[in-house]
């Protein structure tokens, strides 16, 4: 049996960024209707957990490992298409160049018009 490819976000360096990328990715394919609901058990009960953890007594760095399973096994069963598609849309870079407004305007040597009128109310 072939390995497929998962689709877990590599790491580029900064922390925090992938964090927020998965957490974003996470929200996005919980509100994915292609998404088997029972898949999306994992992060909900993962939530679950980390409000109400009395019910099971393990010690914080259990929580952490309980919370991050859920979240890996939840991206894990996706279906793969799926989670490419929502990580291609969070990880997009639009092209383009930065202006400033007021170098543009000196440039075309157009003012801004102003444009007079009432306001009537029928």
């Amino acid at each position: 049996m072939p390995k497929k490819d998962r689709q877990i976000t590599p790491t580029d360096g900064n922390f925090f960024h992938d964090i927020a990328i998965q957490i974003k990715l996470i929200f996005r394919l919980l509100a994915d209707p292609r998404v088997h609901p029972l898949i999306k058990l994992l992060p909900i009960g993962s939530l679950i957990y980390l409000v109400f953890p009395d019910f099971f007594p393990l010690n914080p760095i259990d929580d952490a490992v309980v919370i991050g399973l859920g979240t890996y096994m939840f991206v894990e069963l996706c279906p793969p298409e799926v989670v490419q598609e929502h990580k291609d849309a969070l990880t997009s870079v639009v092209a383009g160049t930065w202006r400033d407004a007021k170098e543009e305007d000196e440039e075309t040597d157009d003012s801004p018009q102003i444009i007079e009128g009432e306001f009537r109310e029928k």
